[in-house]
């Protein structure tokens, strides 16, 4: 008898988040609110931030996603909650020591510290997903492979320093966050199944305790097209031209290549 081939399950795209979405979160008062319904939800907290990457000097977050079973969706605008440092604080004290879902979480880490927030406890997606041997870690694939949902990707580029934040931005922010929790719970299976559970839990443990990286020396020898520059001369150029360059888009808080591309660097040494 001949057997027959499964079709492959059609993942089925998210265009809007399942769950319900608050208010854009840029006040005290709203704040204080959805850490009170954060801290009522259940289970893990799903994290998400958004930095303004390629448009912006500095890797601060522009904005944080958070959701928990039980509770709506919720899009935190730190640009006007960087002074509230108590409800920060209040926000630990709740919050903190859930675990918090965090895909590939090297990458959000340090803005989510700078800003003030002090997890205690961590599910890594993404690296779950690399320690389970899953082929494709991203969030997207991850989420068709795992949940047979897809996500729009079509804003990850995007400027979230922009204020006021597009609608469709908002949409796709909460996205990310919306999946996590289910996320987590497929591969807390697969690992469990894999006898790698525990192994994973200590690893996820030892991001949060590593210290930050040194910073580069001579980072200006990193210049795209310097291999084409010669001589001591010419490597002096580079590195006058790099430095007044990072110096002008730190002040500026624009983003070195956004002020002056590297080839241009390059080309004038």
């Amino acid at each position: 008898m001949s057997q027959e081939i499964e079709e492959p399950v059609q993942p089925f795209p998210l265009h809007r988040p399942r769950f319900e979405l608050a208010p854009l979160v840029t006040t005290a008062d709203q704040f204080a609110k959805a850490i009170e319904e954060l801290s009522q939800g259940s289970g893990a907290l799903a994290v998400d931030a958004e930095r303004a990457s390629g448009y912006r000097y500095f890797a601060n977050a522009y904005l944080f996603q958070f959701y928990r079973r039980g509770s709506r969706i919720f899009l935190v605008d730190p640009t006007t909650l960087r002074d509230e440092e108590a409800l920060i604080r209040q926000f630990n004290q709740r919050l903190g020591g859930d675990e918090w879902i965090i895909h590939a979480s090297t990458q959000d880490l340090p803005c989510i510290r700078e800003f003030g927030f002090s997890p205690e406890s961590l599910f890594d997606t993404e690296l779950g997903a690399r320690l389970a041997g899953l082929p494709r870690v991203g969030l997207g694939p991850l989420t068709e492979q795992l949940l047979a949902l897809s996500l729009a990707k079509e804003h990850s580029a995007v400027d979230w320093s922009i204020r006021p934040l597009h609608p469709e931005w908002k949409n796709y922010a909460a996205l990310d966050v919306d999946v996590l929790p289910d996320l987590r719970d497929a591969l807390v299976s697969i690992l469990e199944s894999q006898g790698k559970l525990e192994l994973a839990l200590e690893e996820f443990q030892s991001i949060l305790g590593a210290k930050e990286p040194e910073p580069r020396k001579d980072p200006w020898r990193r210049t795209s097209g310097i291999h084409h520059v010669k001589g001591r001369r010419g490597l002096a150029i580079v590195r006058e031209l790099w430095q007044e360059r990072d110096r002008l888009a730190r002040d500026r808080d624009i983003a070195a290549g956004r002020l002056f591309p590297d080839f241009a660097i390059s080309d004038l040494a």
